[in-house]
Order: C-alpha cells, then sequence, then structure tokens
C-alpha cells in the first residue's frame, strides 16, 4: 500500500508539472475519463450498453443497440451525478453532507422500481426500490459460498451514516487522500444504506474525494471486477490495506493517462480499438433484428413517453384555465390514423387483461391527445376556444410524434429525449399566449 501511494505522490508531482494543459489536450482527457467512468461502473452493476453505445448517448445523445429503456437512463443519469460531483469538487470550501449522498442516489436511479430480493431468512421476494432516502428492508447478500452477508440493518443505517459523516469531517485534512477516498468508499458500501445502487454512489464518493483533492478520478474497470470485490471482501475480514492498494493502483492509471493528455500524447489505448470493433461487428451481426412495432414498444411509449408528457403538459396548461368557461382534454389510442373510433387511456395500465384493451393495443396505428379551452370568462378575451394537440403514427420498423410545428421519427427501442417534450410543451404554451394576445381587445 505505501509503495502505491508513493507512487501516486510522485505522478501527482509530475503532472502538476505539466500544467496547464492545452485546451484540446483537456478536452480529449475529460471525454476519456468520462466515458470510461460511465462505463465501467455501470458495467460493474450489469447495465450492458457496450463503450461504443455508450459514447453514442453521452456525447451524441443518440442510442443503437437493444437494451432497456431503464439501462439508457442510468448511464446518462450517471453522467449527470458525475459531472455535479466535479462541480461540487470545485468548490474547495463545500462540506460533503448526507443529504448530497442520498441526492446521488435519486440521480442514479432515476425513478421507483421493482426488484429481485431476498428476505433475512434467504428467502426470495420482489420489492419496490425507492430512490434517494435510506434502505426500508434489510439488502443482504447471498456471497458464492452460499452464506448471507449482511449488511446495516434499516433501523441502524441512518445512525451509522451520521457516524460516516463525522468520521469524513475529522479526518477529510489529516488523512491521505487516496486512504480517506478509499475508506469512504469501503465504509459506504459495507453499510450499504440504500435499497439498490450503493456501489455506484460509493464510486462517485470516492471520486468526489479524489477531485477535490486535485487528483483525477480514478476507473475501476470491469475487467477488474474479480480483483475488485476481493479487495472489499479482504477488508470485510478486517484488512484494509489491500483494498486501499487497490484503489491507488487504478489511480496510477488515470494519472499516467493525464500526463500522456499533458505531454500532447494519445490518451487512447489498444483495447479501444477493440471495443469499436466489437461494436461494429455487432451492428453488423444484428442489422436486420431492430425492434419492430409490438405490444411491448406500444406500452413504452405510453408509460415512458405519451403519459409523462401529457401529465407534464396539462400542469403546465391548467394555470390558464381561470380565463376559461369550460375546458377539456383527452387522450385516445386508435387502430386507425385517425382518432374517431379511439379507446380513451384514462384507464389504461400495462398489466390489464382486459381484452377490448389489449386488442387496441396490438392493433394500434395512432395515439392522440388533445386540450381545449372554450367560452372565455372575460368580455375583453375575443376568442372562441382555444385547441392544442399532438399524435403518435405507428409504423411497422419506426413511430413518428407529430405535433403543430414538426413531425419527428424514431426507430422502436429509442424514445424521444426530454428536448422533444419540452419543445411540445413549449408550442402549447406559445400558441395559448398568442392567440390571447391576438384576441385581447382593450
Amino acid at each position: 500500500m505505501k509503495e502505491a501511494i508513493k507512487k501516486v505522490d510522485q505522478l501527482k508531482t509530475e503532472l502538476a508539472g505539466l500544467m496547464p494543459m492545452s485546451s484540446e489536450d483537456k478536452r480529449r482527457l475529460d471525454k476519456k475519463i468520462r466515458l470510461e467512468f460511465n462505463y465501467n461502473s455501470n458495467h460493474l452493476e450489469g447495465n450492458t450498453l457496450t463503450y461504443g453505445e455508450t459514447e453514442l448517448l453521452l456525447v451524441f445523445d443518440n442510442t443503437t443497440g437493444n437494451h432497456t429503456l431503464r439501462e439508457y437512463e442510468e448511464m446518462k443519469a450517471h453522467d449527470v451525478a458525475f459531472k455535479l460531483i466535479n462541480t461540487w469538487a470545485e468548490d474547495k470550501e463545500r462540506i460533503l453532507t448526507e443529504q448530497d449522498i442520498k441526492t446521488l442516489n435519486q440521480i442514479i436511479l432515476v425513478r421507483p422500481f421493482w426488484k429481485e430480493a431476498i428476505t433475512e431468512d434467504g428467502q426470495s421476494t420482489r420489492r419496490k426500490i425507492l430512490i434517494g432516502d435510506y434502505k426500508q428492508f434489510s439488502n443482504s447478500v447471498i456471497l458464492p459460498n452460499g452464506e448471507i452477508f449482511h449488511y446495516a440493518s434499516p433501523t441502524d443505517t441512518p445512525i451509522l451514516m451520521r457516524d460516516l459523516m463525522h468520521w469524513y469531517r475529522k479526518n477529510k485534512d489529516s488523512t491521505h487522500p487516496v486512504k480517506l477516498a478509499a475508506l469512504l468508499h469501503y465504509k459506504v458500501v459495507r453499510i450499504h444504506p440504500f435499497d439498490d445502487g450503493n456501489g455506484r454512489v460509493s464510486r462517485l464518493l470516492l471520486n468526489y474525494v479524489l477531485l477535490k483533492n486535485d487528483f483525477p478520478p480514478i476507473i475501476i474497470k470491469s475487467k477488474k471486477k474479480a480483483d475488485y470485490l476481493n479487495a472489499l471482501h479482504i477488508a470485510d475480514a478486517g484488512n484494509l490495506e489491500p483494498f486501499i492498494a487497490f484503489i491507488a493502483n487504478q489511480l496510477i492509471w488515470s494519472l499516467e493517462t493525464s500526463i500522456k493528455a499533458a505531454k500532447g500524447e494519445s490518451v487512447e489505448e489498444d483495447e479501444d480499438f477493440e471495443k469499436e470493433l466489437a461494436l461494429f461487428e455487432r451492428k453488423i451481426s444484428r442489422k436486420d433484428k431492430s425492434p419492430k412495432f409490438s405490444e411491448k414498444e406500444v406500452w413504452d411509449i405510453l408509460e415512458f413517453f405519451f403519459f409523462p408528457l401529457v401529465q407534464r403538459l396539462t400542469g403546465a396548461i391548467n394555470r390558464a384555465q381561470n380565463l376559461f368557461t369550460q375546458r377539456e382534454y383527452w387522450s385516445l389510442i386508435s387502430k386507425t390514423n385517425d382518432y374517431k373510433g379511439g379507446l380513451h387511456l384514462n384507464s389504461i395500465q400495462r398489466k390489464s387483461t382486459n381484452p377490448q384493451i389489449l386488442d387496441f393495443i396490438q392493433n394500434a396505428k395512432s395515439m392522440w391527445f388533445q386540450y381545449k379551452f372554450t367560452d372565455p370568462k372575460n368580455p375583453k378575451i375575443k376568442i372562441s376556444e382555444w385547441t392544442f394537440s399532438f399524435h403518435v403514427l405507428f409504423e411497422e420498423k419506426r413511430f413518428k410524434i407529430i405535433s403543430p410545428e414538426w413531425t419527428k421519427e424514431f426507430k422502436y427501442g429509442e424514445l424521444p429525449m426530454n428536448e422533444e417534450r419540452d419543445a411540445i410543451i413549449s408550442q402549447a404554451k406559445s400558441s395559448l399566449l398568442e392567440q390571447l394576445n391576438n384576441g385581447l381587445d382593450l
């Protein structure tokens, strides 16, 4: 451990002597570290996006491959959390809090979800994973030898987390940053304070400490998962030095990569070529296997795009309802490209067994939303009504979102980003304000 930390200090001194780094070299390094950290930290937890798909998502805001929506969402959310710890670390006077740790968990998990789990006596169960707050149930794990490893109980967790923050504040200025970062990571993992996301949160906190002390972030590569877990298991047995040494050795890679960038050298590795080549080969092998129209795709669009957008849109426009006597809004799913004869979506749920609902889902051709105000309360408003609508058209290999100002096409398995949702809401607001102002009689 001491030798590894000594090497870390030597490399940090060498890197400091090469500062400031040119903006282009810094850009190359930041991109490399960002992609490596997000890809590997998520891959350690089972995310199946490849390195190339991670780059496509985070750098170009595009998707490829056939992965679950949660995998895409959590990769993007993890990137947001990584940027956040960088921002926190820039403020040298800022103190890390328990709420910060909860915030990281809330960001990376995106939204509540259901997950398989085990009870304290080893029985399989299924629990709803809440985000941004400490666990409500025991999250013990089964070890490879079949034994159950018990983390802190839900009752003890808040106390232990408070103690942890006290320990951190007491030691943050007197302990070597590498040792401090490694121990903070280990202590969080040992408590396992959340229902899910503990590994990712602990690695974010590890890097927060390093960044705050002017070290580059470290990447625990997924190919070293066995070494990583073994070092944690040794720490569980009471010997923390191997884990601290493991962390220090990963930091050596980051420092050496940073030095290469500062010297204007390439930061790409042989394995980066292998990653990209593997992605290309996968693209070829599944070029005709892209998702097509299916019941699952319709449910995904409903659950993760249509319903959330309708909720946000109505919430925004409802603010104007006090100006009108009447309002109405509806959403429909139709088996034709017209809304006539469609089925109201108000009560549709994914687990529905209603034959009529399933028929419309399986044979959907379009999805519609309309919002209407009529009969202004104030006689100065000289308009009879205002209407706004958008709809989705389903085709065999693609679906289209059609709003008053644009039409956009998407592949199945690919959902609109927040930008498209925000744009539709903005269109509705602008349309209403324009019609109100044009119809105002002063």
